[in-house]
C-alpha cells in the first residue's frame, strides 16, 4: 500500500516561509516524478510544482516561480517544497502527488497516488 504523508504546514505571516515535506512509503520514488498541488478554500485544486525522477528538471506555476523550490531526497523517499515570501492568497491545503512515470506533468489526472494534504494558512 502506497502512502504519502505531508507535513510542515501551519500558520505563517505574509512574507514568511514554510518547508513542506512529503514522505512516501510502500514504493520507492527514485524512478518517479513527484508533484505538489494546492487547493484554496472554495476553489479547484491547482498545480504548484513538479520534479522529474532525476531531480534535474523542475516546473513551477507562474505564480510561485522564484519563490518556491521543489526538491527530492531519494534516500529518504521524501519530496520537499520550500515556500518563501508567502502571500495570503496562498492559503490552501497542499497535496503531494506521486506520478507513475519519470517525466513531470502539470496534469493532476496523471498522478497515481496522493497524500491527505497539509494546511497552510498565510495571515495578512
Amino acid at each position: 500500500q502506497v502512502q504519502l504523508v505531508e507535513s510542515g504546514g501551519g500558520l505563517v505571516q505574509a512574507g514568511g516561509s514554510l518547508r513542506l515535506s512529503c514522505e512516501v512509503s510502500g514504493r520507492t520514488i527514485y524512478s518517479n516524478a513527484m508533484g505538489w498541488f494546492r487547493q484554496p478554500p472554495g476553489k479547484e485544486r491547482e498545480f504548484v510544482a513538479a520534479i522529474d525522477w532525476s531531480g534535474h528538471i523542475t516546473e513551477y506555476s507562474d505564480s510561485v516561480k522564484g519563490r518556491f523550490t521543489i526538491a527530492r531526497d531519494d534516500a529518504r523517499n521524501t519530496v520537499y517544497l520550500q515556500m518563501n515570501s508567502l502571500k495570503p492568497e496562498e492559503t490552501a491545503n497542499y497535496y503531494c502527488a506521486f506520478q507513475d512515470s519519470r517525466e513531470i506533468t502539470v496534469d493532476s489526472g496523471e498522478y497515481k497516488y496522493w497524500g491527505q494534504g497539509t494546511q497552510v494558512i498565510v495571515s495578512s
